[in-house]
């Protein structure tokens, strides 16, 4: 009986044993899902670009009185250049355009009076052949009337030519000063860098640079002004002396023509 009482106990023993265990995993609160993302951090602004310290307002902003003077004597100087360069460009269209005129309707006139009304007020070519008009009417005592009418026509244009020579020159004193104008520039330039690296008393690139770039620039700025000027100066004066060939054949005829019809 007592046998049997053990058998029975360790039976109740091992059963116990063996009942399952709920996972203390189920019997935990469900854990959130997933932790929200952190918001992103909002893009970076591009970065403007720094203003380099070596360009033409810089060089103005920290520029002294000679290099500013320079910088204003150059842009005067190409402006003047290239507003006499237009305004004597247009006056010589205007003037071959007279000469064409001339051509068409002067000579084909019936009488010198009337081919003189044909031509415009402003015309050179009026202007010649007004004063051969008044000269054929008579001479001097002392000057026949030949010559009379040959020194008259001689004068009108000369008078012509300087009027078409105005102004160039200015082009052609451009081209050859502003270069020399420019180099002054540069010569500053080099002095400034020599005095920062005397003051700084080693020769650092930030020290040189800046003069240095200065000296360039007012190099390039005087060659920008001298070679256009130069180039304008050229056109201008071959365009010239077509011109003047007209008004000098123009002339030529004109005078032949009183005298034949003096005599």
């Amino acid at each position: 009986m007592k046998f049997k009482s053990l058998v029975i106990a360790a039976a109740i023993a091992i059963m116990t044993s063996l009942s399952p265990v709920a996972p203390i995993a189920a019997m935990a609160p469900i854990a959130p899902v997933a932790a929200q993302e952190a918001p992103k951090a909002p893009a970076a602004a591009p970065a403007e670009p720094e203003a380099t310290p070596y360009g033409i307002e810089n060089m103005w902003k920290e520029g002294n009185l000679v290099s500013r003077s320079i910088l204003i004597v150059l842009v005067i100087m190409s402006a003047g250049s290239w507003y006499i360069f237009f305004t004597k460009w247009i006056d010589q269209q205007r003037i071959l355009g007279q000469a064409q005129t001339v051509e068409k309707k002067f000579w084909t006139s019936a009488s010198l009076n009337e081919g003189v009304e044909k031509l415009p007020k402003n015309s050179m070519f009026r202007g010649i052949a007004e004063a051969g008009l008044k000269a054929s009417t008579g001479g001097t005592s002392l000057v026949g009337l030949n010559d009379w009418i040959g020194m008259t026509l001689t004068r009108q244009l000369e008078d012509a030519n300087a009027r078409i020579q105005g102004g160039i020159a200015f082009l052609g004193s451009v081209g050859s000063v502003s270069p020399f104008v420019g180099l002054l520039g540069t010569v500053m330039g080099i002095l400034n860098a020599l005095i920062g690296i005397g003051v700084a008393g080693q020769a650092s690139i930030d020290k040189v640079a800046g003069p240095v770039g200065e000296a360039l620039i007012m190099t390039a700025i005087g060659l920008m002004v001298a070679v256009p000027a130069v180039l304008c100066y050229n056109y201008l004066v071959r365009r010239n002396k077509i011109i003047t060939e007209k008004l000098r054949a123009f002339a030529g005829d004109l005078q032949a023509y009183l005298i034949s019809r003096s005599k």
